[in-house]
């Protein structure tokens, strides 16, 4: 299967610029100290998460030759790179750099990381963005059983992790990243049915609020940093919608979320309520981007304190996410 490319998809950002930017927010709002005495998040999953016993059991099986190409230090760089399209390390897993018991191992913790329908879904999309699966790499940071560890799958379009809450106040173990590359028409990306639920709010809006909520151009798309309390956000504030409004926000974050297991959603949920909810979220859509002129906005960013979802629909689908607290 030929694999097509896109100039977006091979931008990177380093996670540390997340947090750099990040820290300065929160310290020129003075809240360093709020955000430090928050208790640790607890809805999370553990090491003996089913994923992340999957991954003690993928790092037991690896030989000391293949440690010492996929297994890195906890801190290394590579865990903190952020981009669309990359390979992590150099084997795929496809490869006869693993066994079939290993491949079989790295396909339970993908469906462990994901809900039924997720999986279902991203399955095909790696099939329709790189040939399946089995194109993709991953990498295992610290040692699973002994302190702090995490698995991370890259590949075109997508970013999955599993770290038993080893990274602390940071949803789904730091930034993800989904997308599908499908172009021949909106309705056929797998995730366009986030844009339309999306955009039923738009439709929802008063005139005034549709004013402060569509902005003409669009962040960069990785421009997905934790600003804090003291952030300033795009779009319109959540806090000036409706009942009915709130009841339909809601019911994105829930659909935005269904693709991933119960318990990053539950943490996701934890952290949300710890920075503020809904309250403090912030509701964007961009001109740029209209595939079809239809006003059905395909560029769209949700955001608060401890909360980013950056969906850009336009030519095909990249999605950033990025929710923690920052310290």
């Amino acid at each position: 299967m030929e694999r097509k490319y896109c100039p977006e998809c091979d931008s990177a950002l380093d996670r540390r610029e997340f947090l750099v930017q990040a820290g300065r927010v929160a310290a020129v709002a003075g809240s360093a100290a709020l955000w430090a005495n928050l208790p640790r998040v607890h809805a999370a999953p553990q090491p003996n998460s089913a994923a992340e016993t999957c991954v003690k059991q993928f790092y037991d099986s690896l030989s000391a030759a293949q440690k010492s190409e996929i297994c890195f230090p906890f801190e290394h760089e590579l865990r903190h790179r952020i981009s669309a399209n990359w390979s992590i390390t150099k084997h795929t897993i496809g490869s006869s750099f693993y066994t079939a018991e290993q491949r079989e191992l790295i396909r339970q913790i993908i469906r462990h990381v994901t809900s039924h329908d997720g999986y279902e879904r991203l399955m095909r999309q790696m099939d329709d963005d790189w040939g399946g699966w089995e194109a993709y790499t991953v990498a295992i940071f610290g040692e699973p059983g002994q302190g702090k560890f995490q698995w991370e799958m890259t590949g075109r379009h997508l970013t999955l992790r599993a770290d038993g809450d080893s990274v602390d106040r940071a949803a789904f173990g730091g930034p993800i990243i989904y997308g599908h590359g499908e172009e021949s028409k909106p309705e056929a990306n797998l995730f366009y049915y986030q844009t339309k639920q999306v955009n039923e709010i738009f439709a929802a809006l008063d005139s005034k609020q549709r004013e402060q909520a569509l902005i003409e151009r669009a962040p960069r798309e990785n421009q997905v940093p934790i600003q804090g309390p003291g952030g300033t956000f795009p779009g319109l504030p959540a806090s000036e919608l409706s009942a009915d409004q709130k009841e339909l926000l809601e019911r994105v974050i829930r659909t935005i979320l269904a693709p991933y297991r119960q318990e990053d959603v539950d943490e996701v949920m934890a952290i949300f309520k710890a920075t503020g909810g809904l309250e403090k979220l912030h509701l964007a859509f961009y001109k740029q981007g209209d595939l079809q002129n239809d006003g059905i906005w395909d560029i769209w960013r949700l955001e608060g304190p401890g909360f980013v979802w950056h969906f850009r629909g336009a030519p095909h689908v990249h999605a950033y996410v990025n929710i923690g607290i920052v310290s």
